[in-house]
């Protein structure tokens, strides 16, 4: 299915050259102004891509036929057919992936940079991206959000702040792989607490987010240990875990202005708890669901929603 808010689109992509775009953005955004490293191909084709592309889905937003923001998402089924996750380059997943039910890897997120001040977007995408929990069944999806720069230390009041407050508990926690890194790197970098928590300031911290991270601290994310270096990409990255089941009770009202959204559903716990309950459930009622999630992150533009069930139109046509 796919949502459209006036002459935006959101949808997994479903052509070659749909997924070309993505890669197209994502060497602007990364290769060309955070100066990633991409091979000779890469340079001449205009795309930043690596093997785990093979079998992911990417999340997409359209506008006048250009695609202007995308996700990279790999569950667990097309994981296995690329002998792992991309974040394990980075990160020991093994707790993780010991998990029972479906889970998903995002990453690659992008927003083309006359997109950036327009909040649609990226609304846009969490709204695909709950459309597909809701119909992969995810109970967890993690990924490695990025800081632009190879110094940590740029960071050190997010990082800190982060190891003191809202690490993953132990039994879900992934650690970094210091092996990993370049041989250039000194292990000692790769440290979370870099400051003692007394000289911790929360606002501090908050203005050297990423939007991305502060937007995952929204939904109640926790994260793991540790920071690794991506020399290659130019970034210091983090892991970060959504357990669908354990979003921030104010998820709702955050992003609604409502407590009552789900009053038709007769859910009482709130929309996290729903969450989960629609993905341990059996699957009934999808297009009824994914308009409320679409309409969730919609909020001020919710009127202008629409919703393009494509299985139905190929049947009809």
């Amino acid at each position: 299915m796919a949502i459209k808010v006036r002459d935006y689109e959101v949808r997994l992509t479903r052509t070659k050259e749909e997924r070309k775009q993505v890669r197209q953005l994502r060497y602007e955004v990364f290769c060309i102004e955070e100066n990633a490293s991409a091979t000779e191909e890469q340079k001449n084709l205009g795309e930043e891509y690596d093997a785990y592309d093979t079998y992911a889905d990417y999340m997409a937003v359209f506008h006048e036929n250009k695609i202007v923001g995308a996700y990279r998402i790999i569950d667990r089924d097309a994981a296995e057919k690329m002998d792992g996750f991309y974040t394990e380059n980075e990160f020991n997943l093994s707790k993780i992936k010991k998990v029972r039910g479906n889970i998903a890897e995002m990453s690659r997120a992008c927003v083309s940079k006359d997109y950036r001040e327009n909040g649609l977007v990226i609304r846009l995408l969490w709204a695909g991206l709950c459309e597909y929990i809701v119909k992969r069944k995810i109970v967890l999806l993690f990924g490695v959000p990025s800081f632009v720069g190879t110094n940590p230390a740029q960071s050190a009041q997010a990082l800190s702040y982060l190891y003191y407050n809202c690490l993953a508990p132990y039994h879900l926690r992934a650690t970094v792989m210091k092996e990993n890194l370049d041989p250039s790197i000194n292990p000692e970098m790769t440290q979370m607490n870099i400051l003692p928590r007394a000289f911790v300031d929360e606002a501090e911290a908050k203005k050297q987010m990423t939007p991305l991270i502060k937007g995952y601290l929204r939904l109640g994310a926790k994260f793991g240990r540790g920071v690794f270096i991506d020399k290659g990409f130019g970034t210091y990255d983090v892991f970060v875990l959504v357990q669908t089941k354990n979003v921030d009770k104010t998820f709702q009202k955050h992003f609604t202005g409502s407590e009552n959204t789900f009053d038709d559903f007769d859910i009482k716990e709130g929309p996290l708890h729903m969450l989960a309950k629609i993905v341990m459930s059996p699957f009934t009622g999808t297009a009824k669901l994914i308009r409320s999630f679409a309409e969730l992150f919609m909020q001020e533009d919710a009127d202008d929603v629409e919703y393009i069930d494509k299985d139905k139109e190929e049947t009809e046509n």
